[in-house]
């Protein structure tokens, strides 16, 4: 189609979301809002062990407690459903299937062991004491290190150890890059377990008529089609007779991308009892049993010259992965393995994986997923390297950066880079920082005793998840544009976003590709009746493939809407050209119709070029042809108290740059909240088991500590822009961005204001206390 050029009036402009005013005013709807006529409430007895054999349930009481309809515990689960995805993805992963209910050994604190549903939330509470259940005690293995070693205790006694599955990845030759270093520089670095915690809880309600066999299922999910797909291979329904619906969705951070034990036991009991069941965590319940994140130990060792260039890396990454396999778990620790490059040349390296199982909840995706833990250790591994030769920081980083004219640059892992100017990224951040300046005034308040410190960090980050060769099937994603007879647009777009602002966004594309009123544009999402299959929104891909699927949708509807336009105009089609919203007669821009003038024709029908269908409508399936890499450095800046080992961030200035940016307003908002989780993990976010028995020490907001607004300092926000030629929007994805940049700048301003080599995180004042008195003797 001939399109003159377009001064863009929405795509990069700041347009408030859309989405806010109905969820700042409290007229959001969501799971545990949606009304269902008597309905029933599900209650969930987990373990108190963390490890043990389940001897024997008594149930008896509880099904004869008021209120109770049904109670189903242990082996039962079978009569219900098949057992939970999660089986083997790569060659010899060791797996034992998983039932929704533990139906002869419980696995951790918080295993789900039986269900009770009665009239009330009550009631289904109450009856849950009345539950007896026998438990054999066994060892509980809760140390992964401890737990890969031969002889441990097993968490599964049909296995010979706790090994689920070992990967290698070899790149270079990196024996002979450690025999020409002139140092080997070594540390081992923790990256502790902590949890996703979403705002809204897990949720879940399910219906079924029986007269048509039509189970509809309203979840808190991040993939709603493919929550279908799992519910009716599970509960032997056909897929075309299951509905999935997911109003409003109060976070997720990639632990809403799984199917759980509560999605399946609340839909297959609405099936057998022929009344809705719901079911809503309380924290607790979060805390225990979804999943948590992060929770590997790695230990690195660098080749590198006197001059800090890097020759060559090992990498041994022992990844703890909880107690079963969740849908997610395997997959998350192989991409610390693909991004442990980074954005540096490192062009000898050789990385092992072990996923071990432990006697812990399950991991499984958080918010980045296997690439804040590659860039932790990579930017840990600079400052020690800086530390152990005594050089700058910046300067290690900069000797090593890729430079921009590599790209497309295909890393030792087999991952290829799409493009970037990292060099610039750096030299933007450090220059809003004031790096050198800052360098001086910590000198010069150290010599008054204050602890002043600044760290970096620079991240690439794997997203736009991606090509189905990549992923292992299912990478594409999908969209239909309908252009209503009175020229009004709907969107139904196949990704499921729940907070990423996609109703904003889409309708920006849409009103400026099409030329309409950015109020004509209404997006839908979320209901697997409405909507084409699509995949989901998670690993920053909403917009960079599922945006994409929308432009390819676009772009046949201005097709067929140009052939019109010809057609009614009486011109060729190769003369009409969309230009300032209509479509004109090339040199005559009198001669033009608008695009709610062509749709009334389209459904009129009655003056159509011969052998074009009525309507304007399309759907549309992207496939990319490759991930996106955004990149971008972060700086931060803190001072430690020396009395209480209390941390202030005094500033944060963070560079990203994901490619082309359609709403500056939500990427700001996305690299807000990514920052204020990453920061937390540094600071003060950590799971914590008891040692011994596996009890979950850390299982409410008493004990786990998460940031408030007085802890976090305004964030100084900047970018520069490489777009990818992955997609036409050229868009990269940012939704992970700061929680990937910001852990690594935080914890590394934190150990340079301590003047000490390496700590693990997180610096709570109780520990940076501990640091300075050991530190003074």
């Amino acid at each position: 189609m001939a399109v003159a050029p377009q001064v863009p009036k929405f795509i990069g402009a700041r347009v408030r979301r859309r989405e806010d005013p109905r969820l700042i005013t409290g007229r959001g709807v969501y799971v545990d809002d949606v009304p269902l006529a008597g309905a029933l409430y599900m209650a969930v007895l987990r373990s108190p062990h963390a490890h043990a054999r389940i001897v024997a349930i008594d149930a008896a009481a509880a099904r004869q407690a008021p209120g109770v309809v049904a109670v189903v515990a242990g082996a039962e689960v079978r009569e219900l459903c098949g057992p939970l995805p999660g089986g083997p993805s790569m060659p010899g992963q060791k797996y034992v299937p998983r039932w929704p209910l533990a139906t002869d050994v419980v696995r951790f604190v918080g295993d789900p062991v039986a269900v009770v549903v009665a009239e009330s939330r009550a009631a289904a509470r109450d009856a849950l004491e009345l539950i007896r259940v026998e438990y054999e005690p066994r060892p509980a293995v809760v140390d992964v290190e401890k737990a890969a070693e031969p002889g441990a205790p097993r968490v599964y006694e049909e296995l010979d150890d706790n090994i689920g599955y070992v990967t290698t990845t070899t790149g270079g030759d990196v024996e002979a890059a450690f025999r020409a270093a002139d140092r080997i520089i070594s540390a081992r670095i923790v990256n502790q377990r902590v949890v996703p915690l979403p705002m809204e809880p897990r949720c879940v309600a399910a219906e079924y008529r029986g007269v048509p066999g039509e189970l509809t299922v309203w979840a808190s999910s991040q993939f709603p089609h493919q929550l279908r797909t799992h519910l009716s291979r599970l509960l032997g329904i056909p897929e075309n007779r299951v509905r999935v619906i997911t109003p409003e969705v109060g976070g997720g951070f990639g632990a809403k991308a799984e199917v759980y034990p509560e999605d399946i036991l609340t839909a297959a009991l609405a099936v057998r009892l022929g009344r809705p069941v719901r079911w809503t965590a309380d924290r607790r319940d979060d805390m225990a049993a979804m999943v948590h994140g992060r929770d590997q130990i790695d230990y690195v060792d660098m080749a590198v010259t006197k001059d800090g260039t890097i020759l060559g890396m090992k990498l041994k990454v022992i990844a703890d992965l909880g107690a079963y396999y969740q849908l997610n778990t395997a997959a998350v620790p192989p991409l610390t393995a693909l991004m442990a490059p980074g954005p540096y040349r490192i062009r000898n390296l050789a990385v092992e994986v072990r996923g071990v199982f432990t006697n812990k909840v399950p991991t499984a995706a958080y918010r980045g997923a296997g690439r804040p833990e590659a860039t932790f250790l990579l930017e840990r591994m600079m400052d020690i390297i800086a530390y152990d030769l005594q050089l700058d920081p910046a300067e290690v980083r900069r000797r090593n950066l890729l430079p921009p004219d590599v790209f497309p640059y295909t890393t030792p892992t087999g991952a290829t880079y799409d493009s970037g100017n990292y060099q610039a990224t750096l030299d933007k951040a450090l220059a809003l920082a004031d790096y050198a300046g800052f360098q001086r005034e910590r000198e010069r308040l150290r010599a008054q005793g204050r602890l002043v410190g600044i760290g970096l960090s620079a991240y690439v980050e794997i997203c736009g998840m991606g090509p189905s060769k990549g992923m292992g099937g299912g990478g594409w994603e999908a969209a239909t544009v309908n252009i209503e007879k009175t020229g009004k647009v709907t969107v139904l777009a196949g990704i499921s976003p729940h907070g990423q602002g996609q109703e904003t966004t889409f309708a920006q594309i849409v009103a400026d590709e099409l030329g309409v009123d950015l109020d004509d544009v209404q997006v839908l999402h979320g209901d697997t009746a409405r909507v084409p299959y699509g995949v989901g929104t998670y690993g920053s891909r909403g917009l960079a493939v599922g945006g994409t699927a929308l432009v390819m949708s676009i772009e046949k509807v201005r097709e067929k809407a140009r052939r019109i336009a010809a057609h009614l105009l009486e011109a060729a089609p190769d003369d009409i050209v969309f230009e300032n919203g209509r479509f004109q007669v090339r040199g005559v821009p009198e001669r033009g119709l608008t695009i709610a003038q062509i749709a009334d024709a389209a459904y009129d029908a009655r003056n159509l070029p011969p052998g074009l269908e009525p309507g304007l409508t399309a759907t549309s399936f992207f496939e990319p042809p490759n991930f996106t890499y955004p990149h971008g450095v972060h700086v931060c800046m803190v001072e430690v108290d020396p009395g209480t080992g209390k941390v202030t961030i005094l500033r944060y200035i963070a560079v990203d740059d994901c490619g082309r940016v359609i709403s500056p307003l939500l990427v700001h908002g996305q690299i807000h909240g990514g920052i204020a989780q990453g920061a937390a993990q540094a600071l003060m976010e950590e799971v914590v088991y008891d040692p011994d028995s596996g009890q979950l020490l850390t299982g409410s907001l008493m004990d786990y500590a998460v940031p408030t607004a007085v802890d976090l300092p305004s964030f100084e926000l900047a970018e520069t822009v490489t777009p990818t030629p992955v997609n036409p929007l050229g868009a990269k994805g940012v939704g992970e961005a700061g929680t990937i940049g910001s852990t690594p700048a935080v914890a590394n301003a934190v150990i340079h204001a301590l003047g000490i080599r390496h700590a693990d995180m997180p610096f709570r004042p109780e520990k940076v206390w501990r640091i300075l008195q050991a530190a003074r003797g």
